[in-house]
């Protein structure tokens, strides 16, 4: 009887469906940053949007809140979420005067990431592409690539204040293209865009019978008098856009994961059952959102918005967005446009003076240099390695040093 051969084991793989898949936000060089740490040295680490490390709290109304519905958040709730916030979300869409949004249009999550998953799963078939910013937040890519479709990234113009430049967009849609992302105040840039440039987005997709994604986590944290309107507020009612908000930013409470995704357009959700159909089945699947955290949210939109605070004159993400960008401006061969929104700075390194090739390595040899933690702009979808993104969220203090450090690092790097 013969017997079978032993073979050597083969390395187990990941999945072919995450070969285009990567987020370095959290990626390589943070695994540097934790082998220094473990070290025993200190990094600042100003590559991610986490409000609470830098003494950001979340408001204690909000707090105890959570804490009283405790003994009643023990079971599963409905898959869609509690009806209470769900209520509070939509009356935050009148407010924002979204017309027809509904208890049953609205979906809680375990932040936004798990919804921009689940309305990419619920609509692309493989092959299909979708339109995405460049640059953009590099999970909206990850979420098309890892449902089958393809990111097609359309180019935001540094020139214009990082807005989408339209003829790039029209440029590039295709009979496969199925839906078009806006970020709107957006990460990485800061941009805020005005009605009418969101108008013009709108109008083509239209024309082309895309479906919108907005992602409008940032809505609330907003510099110098600008106003923010929401993507649903402005289309038209045959056209369907999904909105995407949630706790995370606006009241510091990352740690929460609770989201929410909206559904509005009248007649176009009468068209679109099926799709809807789909991310019921989704949300279904999952069994529920946290419900805990899920408390938080009526008292978070119905309550004192204690963003105002921290963004007018006087306010520490207002100090802290000002010297960031006075900081960067001043460095030779740095630019950097103004955000207008959101936690963040993404500032132009001039190739003729810096020379670099590689900005990821750039970013490593920054780490290992002067113990500060960036993102490279490639990781946000960027063609070119020219850019960074730093997040302004330490003290005006602590941020005016660490980029005194940061220049200096550059007068003397070169590739």
């Amino acid at each position: 009887m013969d017997t079978p051969q032993s073979q050597e084991s083969q390395p187990l793989k990941k999945s072919h469906k995450l070969h285009n898949v990567c987020y370095d936000i959290r990626g390589p060089v943070l695994d540097h940053a934790k082998r220094l740490e473990e070290e025993g040295q200190r990094i600042l680490k100003l590559n991610i949007g986490n409000p609470a490390p830098f003494g950001f709290e979340a408001p204690e109304e909000i707090l105890q809140d959570v804490m009283r519905n405790l003994p009643t958040a023990q079971g599963y709730c409905d898959s869609k979420g509690l009806y209470s916030a769900r209520k509070a979300i939509m009356q935050e869409c009148q407010r924002k005067q979204i017309p027809g949004v509904g208890i049953e249009d609205i979906f809680i999550g375990n932040g936004v990431s798990e919804l921009i998953v689940m309305a990419m799963q619920a609509l692309l078939n493989d092959g299909d592409e979708v339109l995405i910013p460049a640059p953009d937040y590099p999970l909206w890519t990850a979420a098309a690539h890892l449902s089958g479709g393809h990111a097609v990234h359309y180019l935001c113009d540094e020139q214009a204040e990082w807005t989408p430049d339209m003829a790039d967009i029209r440029a590039k849609i295709t009979s496969h293209t199925r839906a078009i992302v806006l970020i709107n105040p957006n990460n990485p840039t800061g941009a805020v865009y005005p009605p009418a440039v969101v108008k013009e987005v709108l109008a083509i997709a239209k024309q082309h019978n895309l479906v919108v994604f907005s992602d409008e986590i940032y809505d609330k944290i907003l510099y110098d008098g600008v106003e923010h309107t929401a993507t649903g507020a402005l289309a038209d009612d045959d056209q369907l856009v999904i909105t995407m908000n949630g706790l995370s930013k606006s009241y510091r409470c990352a740690g929460f994961r609770s989201g929410w995704m909206i559904i509005s357009g009248t007649l176009a959700k009468l068209n679109a059952q099926d799709y809807i159909q789909g991310l019921n089945m989704l949300a279904s699947m999952r069994l529920c959102a946290n419900v805990p955290a899920q408390h938080a949210i009526q008292t978070a939109l119905g309550g004192y918005q204690s963003i105002n605070d921290l963004i007018l004159p006087g306010g520490r993400l207002l100090a802290q967005r000002d010297i960031t960008v006075e900081k960067l401006n001043a460095i030779p061969g740095v630019s950097c446009v103004k955000p207008k929104g959101a936690l963040y700075a993404f500032p132009r390194l001039d190739p003729k003076v810096f020379n670099i090739k590689d900005d990821q390595q750039m970013v490593l040899d920054l780490l290992l240099q002067e113990k500060i933690l960036l993102v490279q702009g490639t990781a946000f979808n960027w063609p070119e390695p020219d850019h960074v993104r730093i997040v302004t969220l330490p003290w005006a203090d602590q941020l005016g040093d660490a980029l005194d450090r940061f220049a200096n690092f550059l007068s003397r790097y070169w590739q």
